[in-house]
């Protein structure tokens, strides 16, 4: 089968900076069994090509994107067949796939993964490319109920951990006179809401509880989140490392007791299911799959609850046999839909759209 999948980004060269992990897996899987040719609408400035995973990336580049895209898709059609499109994201990527779709009359499926629905276009352009598609999926049950109050039907395909390159490992019993080790893996910008963190952050240290974290991920804040956690007091506590690669990452999780989330919105996210594959719980706002998991397999509290955070980080520091119920409830539950299933999952959906049922 030949496949175009349409990507906003998350496929560089080096397969380490710029890379999205589950992208990565899924492509690997596809390409395994498919012709598979990806679209990567703003990775590089200039239009390029190159293998990665063993699919063919077509980077569009910058100007005239969507059209660009569409018309790439196209030519490569005519070179051979496509015989179904995907995007993942349902935003400009989505308006690639089904525009390209109609224009081929092929099927399409959309996997929603997040943003496009904070401005009125990109409410429009999402309730369009939705009724176009073909089939549409998403990462998470709430995500696919709030679709369906918006009166599409989705079905939930978790995009999975690749256990071939974030191996397994059971929770493990930490040591009680060791500070808590806490990690958070996100971009610094305002939807993961790190101010919320840090507020529950200092509402630990005020209490009492000893806690050191380790904060992943690229600065969009320029510095402000630095800057408030010396303001609140735990700067000594806090260290802000940036991005790093899947090798410099995996030793701070391993390192890890707790996996803070903080995020407004979310449709998974992966890394959730990152951290209890290595054995690490997670304690969050309820989105994504804290939602669906809490509170057998991870504690959820509302978005911008910083006190609720800090007490539910709170119970897991001081009940260390339920804090491996629950990390042993994650990694069951992380395992059984890992990037083999995900691919599994999309690959009968190809099948079935392609024949028309």
């Amino acid at each position: 089968m030949k496949i175009a999948l349409v990507v906003p980004g998350g496929v560089d060269r080096s397969g380490e900076r710029r890379v999205i992990p589950a992208l990565l897996a899924l492509m690997r899987r596809l390409a395994r069994m498919n012709e598979l040719h990806v679209y990567a609408l703003s990775q590089e400035p200039r239009p390029g090509s190159w293998t990665l995973e063993g699919a063919r990336v077509h980077n569009v580049g910058a100007g005239w994107t969507r059209a660009r895209a569409v018309r790439t898709i196209v030519r490569e059609h005519r070179v051979a067949p496509f015989q179904v499109l995907q995007s993942v994201w349902s935003g400009g990527p989505g308006t690639v796939a089904v525009t390209a779709a109609r224009l081929l009359r092929r099927p399409c499926l959309v996997h929603v993964a997040g943003g496009g629905r904070l401005r009125w276009r990109g409410r429009l352009r999402e309730a369009l490319n939705l009724r176009a598609a073909s089939k549409i999926t998403a990462a998470s049950a709430p995500v696919v109920q709030s679709l369906a109050a918006l009166g599409h039907r989705a079905e939930r395909v978790p995009l999975g951990v690749d256990l071939e390159t974030w191996p397994s490992r059971a929770p493990r019993r930490r040591a009680g006179s060791d500070p808590l080790r806490l990690i958070h893996v996100a971009s610094l910008n305002p939807v993961k809401d790190q101010s919320t963190l840090l507020h529950a952050l200092a509402g630990l240290a005020r209490v009492g509880v000893d806690f050191r974290i380790d904060i992943v991920g690229e600065d969009t804040l320029g510095g402000r989140m630095q800057t408030l956690s010396d303001e609140l007091g735990i700067g000594a506590r806090v260290r802000f490392h940036g991005f790093l690669t899947r090798g410099q990452l995996r030793p701070l999780v391993e390192s890890a007791d707790v996996h803070v989330v903080s995020s407004r919105h979310e449709t998974g996210p992966l890394v959730v299911l990152e951290a209890a594959v290595a054995g690490v719980p997670t304690v969050g706002t309820r989105v994504g799959h804290l939602a669906e998991w809490a509170p057998t397999a991870a504690l959820a509290v509302d978005v911008g609850d910083a006190e609720g955070l800090a007490a539910a980080i709170r119970a897991l520091a001081f009940d260390e046999e339920r804090r491996l119920r629950i990390a042993e409830q994650a990694w069951q539950r992380a395992r059984a839909e890992d990037a083999d299933c995900t691919a599994a999952r999309f690959q009968a959906l190809y099948a079935q759209v392609s024949s028309g049922r």
